[in-house]
């Protein structure tokens, strides 16, 4: 299969199937309630669409997706922004205050649901190192979401990551796409986003009933969310993992 990286606001022909059935589903639907996250969304959009990008086969159908942003960064792990969204929140800041960014932060990458397996994860992950690379960045990292940790919500990622198969490749098979790839783990990014919503939101989100006050493991979260039925409040502080590939 012959492959090529477009960007994405460049091609409304193509954009269009990323909200088809084929990528539907993808996230939970609490992932998109980060409130800090959406105050940033617009103007991520407007100064990073370079970065938005897909990958199109030969007849124009698009097999994946994936973004990132640029930012400035010293090349130490310990002065990494916080994680997926502190990043968003770096990149739109540095870009208004004129400084020159070095790094791709990668913050999604996605493959149509029926042709995962196929080594699309890697092309576009590929495609947006490359592309990046093509705008300075020399640089990439990305705080990495992992598949299988929502089956272990109970355990800290600082001990998921450590989790290894026989073979000495990581547990996970996401992060296992990256390691694969020659990247290497940073670090857990501990605060990567933190999701709030009232209770009813949450009941609605999660399809559970949260009775009363306390932390609950509900589907698809890396930890358990927080319920405060007092302050009608519920919040998931989700931990993702710090990889770099360049």
């Amino acid at each position: 299969m012959t492959t090529r990286v477009v960007v994405c606001g460049e091609r409304p022909d193509c954009a269009e199937q990323m909200r088809g059935p084929g990528f539907a589903g993808g996230w939970p639907e609490f992932i998109f309630h980060d409130p800090t996250a959406k105050r940033y969304s617009a103007r991520r959009a407007e100064y990073f669409g370079h970065l938005d990008l897909l990958l199109v086969d030969e007849d124009d159908r698009v097999l994946a997706g994936g973004w990132g942003v640029p930012v400035r960064w010293n090349g130490d792990p310990a002065t990494l922004p916080g994680g997926y969204t502190p990043a968003n929140v770096l990149a739109v800041e540095q870009y208004e205050a004129g400084e020159v960014p070095d790094t791709l932060v990668v913050q999604a990458a996605q493959v149509r649901g029926d042709l995962r397996g196929r080594g699309l994860a890697e092309a576009m992950l590929t495609g947006l190192i490359e592309t990046a690379a093509g705008h300075g960045l020399t640089r990439a990292v990305a705080p990495v979401r992992p598949t299988l940790k929502p089956k272990y919500p109970l355990t800290p990622m600082a001990r998921f990551v450590t989790w290894t198969r026989d073979d000495g490749l990581p547990l996970d098979p996401w992060l296992r796409t990256h390691v694969g790839m020659g990247a290497r783990i940073l670090g857990v990014a501990e605060r990567s986003m933190v999701m709030t919503g009232t209770v009813a939101e949450w009941e609605s989100w999660t399809g559970l009933a949260f009775p009363d006050s306390g932390d609950y493991v509900v589907p698809d979260a890396f930890a358990p969310v927080r319920i405060d039925r007092a302050a009608d409040r519920g919040e998931l502080v989700e931990p993702n993992v710090w990889v770099r590939h360049r």
